[in-house]
């Protein structure tokens, strides 16, 4: 009966491509399978996907039993959703007896080479003293006897901002008096 086992096994590979086994009665076995799932994705997304490291952030969509691989706005165009605008804010309180536009100086000088090294761009320093990268803000302003530093991003510039807090967290008021 061995040999027929044997032999029902290999015709069953060899035809169907299927692997089989033998448990003895009784014994249980985990079989591994590849599970496929067959899907669409646009030139565009696959174009971002091929020139990006192949990471690719998306959704995937099931309309009318076909399944799509659709960027984030691709998916929010297709079912129809409104745009959700996400915002995040850290707050630092200093006592330090300088005027908010020289804190926000220093900061400038401090970020510019900090943040640059990341390969994101320069800080901006606009005309009311806010400085800018990207949609990240940061504000000074007076506050009893000290000042508060307020830093803003879009989710979008997570990186960014994060990456500003966690210095102005770490460093705080030596960032400003260095």
């Amino acid at each position: 009966e061995d040999k027929k086992m044997e032999f029902l096994i290999d015709k069953i590979d060899d035809q169907f491509g299927i692997p089989s086994f033998k448990p003895a009665n009784g014994e249980q076995i985990s079989i591994p399978c590849k599970p496929h799932i067959m899907g669409s994705i646009t030139k565009d997304t696959f174009k971002f996907v091929r020139t990006n490291g192949n990471h690719f952030d998306g959704m995937l969509v099931k309309e009318d039993d076909q399944l799509s691989l659709l960027s984030a706005e691709e998916a929010r165009v297709k079912l129809g959703l409104r745009p959700v605008s996400i915002n995040l804010n850290y707050k630092l309180s200093m006592n330090l007896d300088i005027s908010p536009t020289v804190i926000l100086e220093r900061l400038h000088t401090q970020l510019s080479s900090i943040i640059s090294d990341q390969k994101v761009g320069p800080f901006k320093r606009q005309l009311d003293g806010t400085l800018n990268l990207n949609s990240v803000n940061i504000t000074c302003k007076q506050e009893g006897a000290g000042s508060v530093v307020h830093v803003s991003w879009s989710v979008e510039d997570d990186h960014v901002g994060r990456a500003v807090s966690d210095i102005l967290e770490e460093c705080g008021e030596g960032l400003i008096l260095n």
